[in-house]
């Protein structure tokens, strides 16, 4: 057996993968404590990319999109936060919520999306989710016995995402459901709802003035509210065609 089948025998014995055995011929090195210390940089590296790469499959996103090309200038960004920070992520270790609100196509999902995509990128686990497909999704767990494996799943999250909140009113069965998820991130983990409805008509979603109130309570405490203004991207760029 000659070395190249001697050391993918090796990898696969220790469950090193195949990146070693594919890129060791490639390092130029000076004495074998140099390669060593290449190879092994090499291998840290490609299971970081590896890492990564995971977290921005498993987030779901509709579309990958990032800041590049971003105008913040319709957005009306709190004291609290600086765009900096905003695209940082650092209120994520901080376990702080971001409402994103505004008139529907005025970049809230991109920026919620950006967000997410660049958590991904520091390691952080996130999920993206259209808010009814969400309730949904619960609504499917708890009939099949299996609410509690989900809903442990969106616990293990740093960052969980809900996007187009109030775009479709919920039954009381899915309102308690998606206040249950609400429950268990509040100061455990981060949460993003993009919105363009205020408060005062959350109670059109929910149909329950104390569950609507719990839910505003949980999320607006150690949040920011990030206001959007303008004209619909998309409708404005649909004219400028036309």
């Amino acid at each position: 057996m000659n070395h190249d089948e001697l050391i993918r025998q090796y990898c696969k014995t220790l469950r090193l993968g195949k990146h070693i055995y594919e890129s060791y011929a490639h390092i130029t090195a000076n004495d074998f404590g140099d390669f060593l210390a290449q190879l092994l940089k090499s291998e840290v590296d490609h299971r970081e990319v590896a890492r990564k790469n995971r977290n921005l499959v498993s987030a779901s996103f509709d579309v990958i999109k990032t800041f590049e090309g971003y105008s913040f200038d319709s957005v009306q960004v709190p004291n609290t936060l600086d765009v900096e920070a905003l695209k940082s992520g650092t209120f994520i270790d901080k376990q702080e919520n971001l409402i994103l609100y505004g008139p529907v196509g005025t970049g809230k999902s991109h920026m919620a999306t950006a967000i997410g995509v660049a958590a991904c990128s520091r390691g952080k686990k996130v999920k993206f989710y259209r808010t009814a497909a969400l309730v949904n999704q619960l609504s499917e767990a708890k009939a099949k016995g299996e609410l509690k494996r989900l809903v442990t799943q969106l616990t293990k999250l740093d960052l969980l995402i809900c996007d187009e909140w109030g775009y479709v009113p919920f039954e009381k069965g899915g309102s308690q459901l998606l206040f249950q998820v609400i429950s268990e991130c509040y100061e455990r983990r981060s949460v993003i709802i993009t919105t363009n409805l205020e408060f005062s008509k959350w109670n059109g979603i929910f149909y329950d003035e104390k569950l609507t109130s719990a839910i505003i309570d949980r999320l607006v405490h150690h949040s920011h509210l990030l206001v959007f203004e303008g004209m619909s991207y998309r409708l404005a760029h649909s004219m400028m065609k036309s």
